[in-house]
């Protein structure tokens, strides 16, 4: 199932992501106890308040949520609960905003991964069908407060200057 762009994002999706500091990369902390061995990240995810103006319209209150966009977990790591973590989390951060919803857009033609959304108590909005987009099944989930130990936040200033 093509889910994502064939040769992924280009570097004009996602640097401003990286700039505006929404994107965030799940390392294996146990790779650094080998500092000669090189591992990319796990899964990623970006968080954030923008609601996608093709999907989400005004009589949906687009300010009431965070968004996601680009989780993904690497296959290696598929079915370890990295990416109900994510979830949880970024449920957990709209909920520490003040926000009552967490939302999502995924692939209109993936059922398998519209139905991996359901599981995790995400109730499908609508479909928006849109020649020009393959995303387009909405989702959203009440946000929760949730505690979540599984991250650690290394872009602390404490962390980053040391």
């Amino acid at each position: 199932m093509r889910q994502w762009p064939r040769g992924g994002f280009g570097p004009e999706r996602i640097e401003p992501l990286i700039e505006e500091r929404v994107l965030f990369l799940l390392d294996d902390e146990l790779r650094y106890l080998d500092p000669d061995e090189s591992a990319p990240p796990v899964a990623t995810i970006a968080l954030d308040d923008h609601a996608d103006p093709e999907f989400w319209t005004s009589g949906d209150n687009p300010g009431a949520a965070l968004y996601i966009h680009k989780l993904a977990v690497a296959r290696p790591w598929s079915g370890s609960g990295l990416g109900d973590a994510l979830l949880d989390w970024a449920g957990a951060s709209a909920h520490a905003s003040g926000l009552p919803c967490l939302r999502l857009d995924c692939a209109k033609g993936n059922p398998r991964l519209q139905r991996y959304y359901r599981n995790r108590g995400f109730r499908h909005v609508r479909t928006v069908d849109l020649p020009h987009r393959s995303s387009g099944a909405l989702f959203e989930r009440p946000s929760e407060d949730m505690l979540t130990t599984a991250f650690r936040d290394l872009t602390i200033a404490e962390l980053i200057s040391a």
